[in-house]
């Protein structure tokens, strides 16, 4: 008597075959948002720094305020 063709017992190997499946997809979409969040990262590092030009600390010019109108 051959077992392995019974309905109970491919059914069941079809279900531990899919949860198998399952798991290996998760890990593959797990592995590839790490890779598009690493590569995000590196474009956003590789942006330019805004250059924020330095206070005037003497001088009339940007460094008194007129508060007439």
């Amino acid at each position: 008597m051959n077992i392995a063709s019974t309905t109970a017992v491919q059914s069941a190997t079809a279900a531990t075959q899919s949860s198998t499946s399952d798991a290996v997809n998760i890990a593959v979409l797990k592995k590839a948002l790490d890779v598009q969040a690493s590569a995000a990262l590196g474009l956003i590092q590789a942006l330019p720094q805004p250059q924020v030009p330095p206070l005037a600390t003497e001088g009339s010019i940007g460094t008194q305020v007129n508060t007439f109108a």
